[in-house]
């Protein structure tokens, strides 16, 4: 069973689509650390984001590479031999990641890597173009959202865990810009595929989210039967 969960920045797609996962025992593929992985090696090497062939000719002489722990509830994102997870989790990050992957030829590449990955089992795979481009077949897409006060109240308390300092107001724009750019962009653009459910996380626990996409699951599971 393949699974594609998209949706704007901040929406939790990450959080529910790992412990959906671990309820299903699929192999989680989260496409937007490989994106954050090739921002992060680009800025390491001074590259600019703008520059589509240097970033796309970084990513073919490099090798990105998700692995999970022995624990199986925390994914590590390594860029050749050197382990960047906790490296690629910054705003700045995710800013540089929405313009990479905005590149024509670094989405190709990048697609060929995500489909290759989701051949290889049951897999869940979120993103924002996963139902609509990267797994147009899935046999289950979702379409997560939450109000921009929402994503960004989450983002400030993640950050304030791991003592990076900001405000809800500059977040909140930071999203804002980025929703802007992933669904204005020419390439696989962020938006809901036709046949995708809409789940609004706004207001709901993560449980209430993961025990609802596990019963549409179940359904799916039962009329494939």
């Amino acid at each position: 069973m393949k699974i594609a969960i998209d949706g704007p920045a901040g929406a939790g797609k990450s959080t529910v689509a790992k412990l959906v996962a671990a309820k299903l025992r699929f192999v989680y593929i989260d496409t937007g650390a490989m994106y954050r992985a090739l921002a992060w090696a680009a800025q390491q090497e001074g590259l600019a984001a703008v520059d589509e062939h240097a970033v796309s000719s970084l990513l073919e002489k490099n090798r990105i590479r998700l692995q999970r722990d022995d624990r199986g509830d925390t994914q590590h994102v390594w860029w050749n031999e050197e382990d960047i997870t906790a490296e690629i989790r910054t705003p700045q990050i995710s800013q540089l990641a929405s313009i990479v992957a905005g590149h024509p030829r670094v989405r190709a590449l990048m697609l060929d890597l995500q489909r290759a990955l989701a051949e290889e089992g049951d897999v869940i795979m979120d993103g924002r173009d996963i139902g609509t481009h990267v797994l147009p077949d899935a046999d289950v897409k979702i379409f997560l959202t939450a109000s921009i006060e929402e994503r960004a109240t989450r983002r400030l308390a993640e950050l304030q865990q791991k003592g990076v300092e900001t405000t809800l107001e500059a977040l909140m724009e930071e999203i804002a810009e980025r929703d802007k750019r992933d669904s204005e962009r020419e390439v696989a653009p962020l938006k809901q595929a036709e046949d995708a459910i809409l789940v609004d996380t706004t207001g709901r626990s993560i449980e209430q989210i993961v025990d609802q996409i596990l019963h549409i699951c179940q359904k799916t599971g039962e009329s494939a039967k």
